[in-house]
């Protein structure tokens, strides 16, 4: 269905050009839009035109014209004028107006063909088939963005994306959810992993800039057959829910840079726990203070190297080497060792992925 306003804004257009009044009813007679501020006409003419046979009827000055949709009166549209091209004007403003439904029922089948295709509710045999009737290429190499964003309820993500990405382009921006947005983008053959990762950067510049709100975009690999969407958009939200555990701190997400914590994500639960209680037992590192979290993050950042973690964290190199062996008394873990040190880092990235999961049960 056709929005009123976009109606609305239709009939200006043409009035401006014409200098002819227009005003569009449903089929009940309830006034859509009107170029004349009111209406005189009583909803019981309208009513009474839209079931009869005839497809146009004049009455005085106003000629009523039916808006038809596959065959059947979706909107009756009255024409009032004294001039002789007043019926020609309104044939025109008829013919605008069934072009606006199928593009808008186009838009919607498509929107409504790839929430299922992502969704994976379609048969193989219907993806091909839909595809070509909404002329929907079926092998062209494409990947899903998934956004995150708190505003999509209000429709705004979604319209700044849409004017962002274009279905001429092959990009279709459609949701499954209140709560995240998803783009279909179409990819040049020769693309490379920057080009994605600059894509998902732009859209959160775009997205904290123009709509004023953080976002989260991760994306999946890139599928070379429509069938394959829903291969790409599973991955990108893995991508999404792995980076909130393992990488919070990070805007953007790709599948193909998910490391250890995607191989982590998909352990058992009961297997996670054996793995923290035979590294530290009754010592659960459950909340390291900000001091202890920046020395490992910068220690393991630059390669356990000592000297150079001191240097950035402007400490001394005892007072490091002094917190690297407080770790190791209470853990038994020397973090200097590499062997040792990776299983530290490991358990860590265990025990963030248990605290996640114990959120998500409450």
């Amino acid at each position: 269905m056709i929005s009123n306003q976009i109606i609305q804004t239709s009939l200006d257009e043409l009035k401006a050009i014409t200098k002819v009044d227009l005003e569009v009813f449903d089929t009940s007679g309830t006034l859509l839009a009107t170029t004349m501020g009111h209406s005189d006409i009583a909803p019981e003419l309208i009513s009474g035109f839209a079931d009869s046979p005839a497809n146009s009827q004049v009455i005085g000055t106003q000629h009523l014209l039916k808006v038809l949709d596959d065959g059947k009166p979706m909107y009756i549209l009255v024409a009032t004028g004294m001039s002789e091209d007043v019926y020609m004007v309104g044939k025109v403003t008829v013919c605008q107006l069934q072009n606006l439904i199928i593009a808008y029922r186009e838009r919607f089948d498509r929107n409504n063909f790839f929430q299922n295709l992502l969704l994976d509710n379609l048969l193989l045999v219907d993806i091909y088939n839909k595809a070509k009737k909404l002329r929907i290429e079926a092998v062209l190499p494409r990947v899903v963005f998934l956004i995150e964003t708190k505003m999509e309820r209000d429709g705004i993500v979604t319209e700044l994306l849409k004017g962002m990405f274009s279905a001429q382009s092959g990009d279709y921006v459609t949701s499954v959810d209140e709560d995240s947005v998803i783009l279909v983008k179409a990819v040049e053959k020769e693309y490379t992993a920057e080009d994605l990762q600059a894509v998902a950067d732009t859209i959160v510049s775009l997205l904290n800039s123009e709509a004023l709100t953080n976002v989260k975009v991760a994306y999946g690999t890139v599928v070379q057959e429509l069938k394959d969407v829903s291969k790409s958009y599973k991955e990108a939200k893995m991508a999404l829910d792995v980076g909130k555990i393992f990488y919070a701190e990070r805007n953007v997400m790709a599948y193909s840079s998910l490391g250890i914590g995607r191989l982590i994500y998909q352990l058992p639960v009961n297997l996670c726990r054996l793995f923290i209680e035979e590294i530290f037992g009754d010592n659960l590192p459950s909340e390291l203070d900000e001091e202890t979290q920046n020395t490992l993050s910068k220690f393991f950042e630059n390669n356990l190297n000592v000297s150079e973690t001191s240097r950035q964290l402007f400490v001394h190199r005892n007072t490091l080497v002094y917190r690297i062996e407080k770790i190791q008394k209470n853990t038994g873990l020397d973090l200097r060792n590499f062997d040792e040190a990776l299983t530290f880092k490991i358990a860590l990235m265990v025990v963030n992925y248990m605290k996640y999961l114990d959120s998500q049960e409450y």
